[in-house]
């Protein structure tokens, strides 16, 4: 197993295609799959066809970035993942993560996110980070704020509406490396 990184409660390792069933279930919750899907599933083919072999790809083609599978170090069982990694429109690095409906509340999304953040700025030269959620993903944008990215811009996309809250549209945050490096500084 290739450990990208370890927090205190969280073995951050590379996806396989072992990953299949974790991802399916991960992808089948509607209340997981809300404000990406609109509650659909994302089905068997298209997660191992499709996303698998992305996330494996994206390992050679940007060393050190990608989308990361999270386990609970003390039990082993799948979380969820995370991912920081440019993103296809313009190469800024993305920061995101999906988790399962029962690591919700306790904090894995904040842990795991900084520790990619703090990994993404002492080991890249990367001058900043972005996230986006939808607005009215309040404790998506609770996470971000924790992380230490500031909201930028609320934007609306020309797609309709499908899912509920879309018409409030997109919250979109920011990281630079000046903001890390002065929280990072010992007070």
């Amino acid at each position: 197993m290739h450990i990208h990184l370890q927090t205190a409660r969280l073995a951050i390792r590379q996806f396989t295609v072992a990953d299949e069933d974790n991802l399916v279930q991960l992808d089948s919750d509607p209340e997981v799959m809300r404000y990406i899907t609109g509650g659909q599933p994302i089905g068997r083919e298209e997660i191992r066809d499709e996303i698998i072999p992305f996330h494996l790809a994206a390992y050679d083609r940007h060393p050190g970035f990608g989308t990361w599978a999270a386990d609970d170090v003390g039990t082993g069982q799948f979380l969820g993942w995370f991912h920081l990694r440019p993103r296809r429109s313009d190469g800024l690095i993305d920061l995101g993560y999906r988790l399962r409906r029962s690591a919700w509340g306790n904090g894995y999304a904040t842990e795991g996110s900084r520790a990619l953040i703090d990994k993404g700025f002492t080991g890249h030269d990367i001058d900043r980070v972005v996230a986006e959620t939808m607005t009215v993903n309040l404790a998506s944008r609770r996470v971000l704020e924790k992380c230490g990215l500031t909201h930028i811009r609320t934007y609306f996309d020309d797609e309709p509406d499908a899912i509920e809250g879309a018409d409030q549209g997109f919250a979109e945050y920011q990281l630079t490396r000046g903001q890390w490096e002065a929280a990072s500084r010992p007070r």
